[in-house]
């Protein structure tokens, strides 16, 4: 207990509170600009923590983080940009809700359940660290095999009404992750002999043209019709959202929990989650003919999923020193830096320090809810610009954000190629959604894959001879077949009652 309270007065101190704000603020600006990453966030605030003491320095870190995440979804729901990769999953959802005159509730959805997910996890990271490490380490190539895969499937359910068009939209996307020489032989291939095309397509690049330029050329090529128009502004964003608490207990836990569970899987992290989240919402939703069509079911539990994996990822990081995300990977090295050395001992030889980082955790959460009022009550003037200048702004932002990456002119060009690949799918009615869910996805599959075959001497039994691998396949196969079998299964009770 002596630790503890020298932890809330290492935390509660001017200084340390000046940054955690400071910290939020620029976690907010980072996550709202597309292009503009929480990793991103985390790596530019790397060298303002050398003057800084260890407890200011991770809370700096873990703060701008937890606001980036939220953040991402204030343009995803006003502009259909997902301002970072873990709001790419519910994007078009949150548009549509927008257009449907439902901006303050699927933002103000979007803030109270990335809070509730985030307290989740942090409540997870604090009692159960060491337990929830153990398990995650026991994840081997056959496991990740499997939960990637399980991953995917949500392709069909995140295609409302068209599972055909989001599965060629899904290989589409498994075909462009194949690009480069990331792969296991280190073999370029789909190179044509393009030094840039070296590394593959850049994720960031990709979505924002697919999301956001594809809009700026629909409404560019189509300006004789008034653009659907905003029904409403942003009023009491937290108006409702008890009820929509009540109503949906089950998928704010499932997503909390699901969250939890793949953030403390290394090498994951909060987009996965919430893609994985959305596509089981829609499996397990008692009205998914809803989803496509603005229904905050699938934004709520992936909001809470992405959030919750935010807090567990450094369950593997704090205790082993392996980063479950890009962001732990940059906060390693800055623990390292701080002689705060990440494994079990941490919590011997630092327990104040550790225990002060816990508390900044609930503090960034808890921080969140006001100046994420603050955010979508700056952001609501959005809406009241005329699409005839905003749409310049739009583009503007999506070069800026995609230069913004690596330095490179190519990156633009890619954003400019998939925008219009993307208007093109969606003209033709192909979700662009399970595309992005490829490229995030199919890098690690196909790693997983191939090490496994390794292992295994090329027998397939090895993908269900470990326990934890076998039940997720026993679960991935019964995602895809169970909808083949019910529908057996009614036409055969029809039958009999005719």
């Amino acid at each position: 207990m002596e630790h503890v309270w020298q932890a809330f007065e290492l935390v509660f101190t001017p200084y340390v509170l000046g940054v955690v704000l400071a910290s939020a603020l620029f976690g907010l600006f980072v996550g709202s600009i597309p292009g503009l990453t929480a990793t991103m966030a985390t790596a530019l605030l790397v060298p303002v923590t050398f003057v800084m003491d260890p407890v200011p320095a991770i809370a700096c870190m873990a703060t701008a983080t937890a606001m980036a995440i939220f953040a991402g979804d204030i343009p995803g729901a006003l502009l259909r940009i997902p301002g970072t990769p873990a709001s790419a999953a519910y994007c078009d959802e949150a548009y549509t809700m927008t257009c449907n005159g439902e901006a303050e509730k699927v933002l103000g959805a979007g803030l109270v359940f990335s809070v509730v997910g985030g307290l989740f996890g942090v409540i997870v990271l604090v009692t159960t660290a060491p337990a929830l490490a153990e398990v995650a380490l026991k994840f081997s190539s056959f496991e990740y095999f499997w939960l990637v895969l399980l991953g995917l499937t949500c392709a069909v359910f995140i295609s409302p009404g068209r599972p055909a068009k989001g599965l060629a939209s899904l290989f589409f996307g498994l075909l462009i992750s194949t690009v480069g020489f990331e792969n296991p032989a280190a073999y370029p291939r789909f190179t044509f002999g393009s030094e840039q095309l070296m590394s593959g397509f850049q994720l960031t690049p990709v979505m924002i043209g697919m999301f956001a330029l594809s809009e700026v050329i629909r409404y560019a090529v189509s300006n004789d019709t008034p653009l659907q128009p905003i029904k409403q502004g942003i009023g009491r964003i937290f108006q409702g959202q008890w009820g929509l608490m009540k109503q949906y207990k089950m998928p704010v836990l499932r997503g909390s929990v699901l969250g939890t569970i793949v953030g403390a899987l290394p090498g994951t992290g909060a987009d996965i989650a919430a893609w994985i989240s959305y596509g089981l919402s829609k499996r397990f939703s008692k009205t998914p003919e809803k989803f496509g069509k603005g229904h905050i079911e699938g934004i709520i539990e992936s909001g809470a999923a992405n959030n919750s994996a935010l807090a567990s990822a450094w369950i593997p990081a704090l205790v082993f020193g392996i980063p479950g995300d890009s962001i732990t990977a940059i906060v390693i090295g800055v623990l390292y830096l701080k002689g705060m050395n990440p494994g079990p001992t941490i919590f011997i030889e630092n327990p104040q320090n550790i225990y002060a980082v816990f508390i900044v955790f609930f503090l960034a959460n808890l921080l969140m809810i006001p100046l994420g009022w603050m955010a979508i009550k700056t952001a609501k003037n959005v809406l009241r610009v005329p699409r005839s200048v905003l749409m310049p702004i739009i583009l503007l932002f999506c070069v800026v954000g995609s230069f913004a990456i690596n330095n490179s002119v190519f990156d633009v060009g890619v954003m400019l190629a998939f925008g219009l690949i993307a208007y093109a799918m969606e003209a033709n009615d192909f979700p662009i959604a399970p595309t992005i869910l490829g490229l995030v996805l199919g890098g690690m599959l196909e790693q997983n894959f191939v090490t496994s075959m390794i292992k295994a001497d090329g027998h397939f039994s090895a993908f269900f001879a470990r326990p934890i691998a076998g039940s997720l396949g026993v679960a991935t196969l019964l995602v895809w077949f169970s909808p083949l079998f019910l529908g057996w299964w009614r036409r055969r009770r029809a039958a009999a009652a005719a």
